[in-house]
């Protein structure tokens, strides 16, 4: 049986609309270490197989847009300004029990759909995760000004 065209029309448009309505999401991974430390090898390699599955659930449906993974924050360089000074420091910026661990672009309709997109992800069991919508336009003037 065909959709008549009237109907397959409304439902073209609505696909249409959201894809042009589809925002891009910054989701910032928070890791404890300590949890991830005290999971056996075994407990490890396949809590990181049904993170990459679900990530592959997120790609499969158009939403993962590209993932950065980020070294031990023990690796890390911090910047400061302070007295017309830049200082530098060794190590994460403050002293705490979760440290950046990765950052995710994701496609979403709207906060409430990002939220629930990385709620269901595995790595919510030892991160926290923090989504924040882009500046789609800033970055727009930033790189138009960057790239005359």
């Amino acid at each position: 049986m065909s959709i008549p065209l009237q109907l397959n029309d409304y439902w073209i448009s609505v696909v249409k609309y959201r894809k042009e309505k589809v925002m891009k999401f910054l989701c910032l991974s928070h890791i404890d270490e300590q949890k991830f430390d005290v999971m056996s090898e075994s407990e490890r390699e396949t809590f990181i197989k049904e993170c990459f599955a679900y990530d592959d659930i997120l790609r499969k449906n158009g939403h993962f847009v590209r993932l950065e993974a980020l070294q031990n924050a023990q690796n890390a360089k911090t910047l400061r300004y302070r007295n017309g000074n830049v200082s530098i420091t060794d190590g994460p910026y403050a002293e705490t029990k979760e440290q950046i661990g990765g950052i995710l672009l994701l496609d979403a309709n709207d906060l409430n759909h990002a939220t629930e997109l990385m709620s269901k992800h595995p790595g919510i069991r030892v991160a926290t995760f923090e989504i924040r919508a882009l500046d789609e336009e800033s970055t727009a003037k930033v790189n138009v000004a960057e790239n005359p």
